[in-house]
């Protein structure tokens, strides 16, 4: 079986494509921007840019995928805030084209669409939210990631696509780059264990609760989706359980011997924020999903990995 995976050289793609080896009944191609690096065993990687349609077809006609995973995006809220004409250009086109060269060049292939918790927006989260809650977008990024999931059912409707869809929260692991929180404390951590930064951790808002998912568990889901999922429709990726980011900071500075102070950094807070999010699972978990990874682990490897990689 021929596996495509859309943008593989972000924090997601090495993990997926360890997961699809695992499996051991697919052919990997992953594809990455031309500037773009991505060292992997087990997988042919080319080159290909999804806001180019022509070299989109392209790259589908000449493999014939039987499945297709679309990571490619512009995934940083705070990037979508202060670019907006990127963050709409990669993620609402960007679908269009995968969407529209599937149509011309394999209709029959399975697309695991990856979208985000942010879609949800300003809800009541005094539960975990079904899938079934309409999402009321409340930044950049989310208004995109909440038009590709639009764009992808009605390609399905109109068109037949089979396309699967996630709302996927967040997620973390070892290898992150400091762009998001938890991967931001630990390399502060590590550098300031290292004497390359004062003992002081420049935050955001502390107090805001967020579901936090091992990246390794997020990508065994996206497979069970490709595999198991049903057309047209969306899935919850996330572990049901809010943790309080004080409470994760908190926790990385436990794993270290220096006296760290914390710092408010205004240039970290978003302009408008959810207080609270955690996903309700069930219909992932109903079709056999589970995770294997705790939050404390995963914070453990993750400072590891910051302690190792930072000189």
């Amino acid at each position: 079986m021929k596996a495509l995976i859309i943008g593989a050289a972000g924090f997601v793609g090495g993990y997926l494509i360890e997961e699809l080896k695992k499996a051991g009944k697919y052919e990997i191609t992953a594809t990455k921007l031309s500037f773009e690096e991505l060292n992997v065993s087990g997988a042919k990687v080319i080159d290909a840019d999804i806001c180019d349609i022509e070299q989109t077809r392209q790259v589908l006609r000449d493999l014939k995928p039987d499945v297709i995973f679309h990571l490619a995006a512009q995934s940083s809220v705070k990037k979508s805030w202060e670019k907006p004409q990127l963050t709409v250009h990669i993620n609402v086109l960007g679908a269009v084209n995968l969407f529209e060269a599937v149509r011309a060049e394999c209709p029959m292939a399975r697309i695991v669409v990856i979208g985000s918790s942010e879609e949800y927006g300003e809800i009541d989260y005094s539960a975990p939210v079904k899938e079934t809650v309409i999402p009321n977008p409340k930044n950049i990024y989310a208004l995109t990631k909440r038009a590709q999931e639009e764009l992808a059912r009605i390609y399905c409707k109109a068109y037949g696509l089979d396309i699967v869809m996630t709302r996927s929260f967040n997620h973390i692991g070892p290898k992150q780059i400091p762009q998001f929180v938890v991967a931001d404390f630990c390399s502060q951590v590590a550098k300031i264990e290292k004497g390359l930064q004062v003992p002081e951790i420049r935050v955001g808002n502390l107090s805001a609760r967020r579901d936090f998912t091992d990246v390794r568990d997020v990508v065994k889901a996206y497979v069970l989706l490709a595999e198991k999922g049903s057309k047209g429709e969306v899935y919850n990726v996330g572990s049901g359980i809010s943790v309080e980011i004080a409470q994760i900071l908190k926790y990385i500075i436990s794993l270290s011997d220096k006296n760290v102070t914390i710092k408010i950094d205004e240039s970290k807070m978003r302009p408008v924020d959810v207080a609270d999010i955690k996903a309700d699972v069930g219909k992932l978990s109903a079709l056999g999903w589970t995770r294997n990874y705790d939050i404390n682990s995963t914070i453990r490897e993750m400072l590891d990995y910051f302690r190792k990689e930072t000189l």
